[in-house]
């Protein structure tokens, strides 16, 4: 019994400690209902319910919106939108000449020679 009160009792601490670390490091915009300061005390002074009040009462949850992350140009539709025809067969010739100025290299490259008989 004794073990299982102490490993209660330092799961306890570590979520008092969790929970105030998350309260200091938390933006202001984010706090609801009181200061940060006094949701400080509170997590201090009632351990594991105040740690649960600020988790459910204090902190206002990030939305889906808000957790979003970014997209690559080529990916996001609002900037492919925005790309005019012109500028879409523009990227394909350059694409094209790209590809074969890689090809071109590549020919470069090749360690065979050209007559067999040297």
């Amino acid at each position: 019994m004794t073990r299982v009160l102490i490993v209660l009792l330092v799961i306890a601490i570590a979520f008092t400690i969790y929970t105030f670390v998350d309260v200091l490091l938390t933006e202001r915009s984010r706090v609801r209902a009181f200061p940060k300061a006094l949701w400080a005390f509170v997590v201090i002074l009632l351990p594991v319910i105040g740690g649960l009040l600020w988790l459910f009462v204090g902190k206002v949850r990030r939305t889906a919106a808000s957790m979003a992350r970014p997209v690559a140009p080529d990916d996001d539709p609002g900037f492919l939108s925005t790309l005019s025809r012109d500028e879409i067969a523009k990227r394909a010739e350059q694409d094209e000449r790209l590809r074969r100025l890689e090809q071109e290299l590549a020919d470069l490259d090749d360690d065979t020679p050209a007559d067999p008989e040297r």
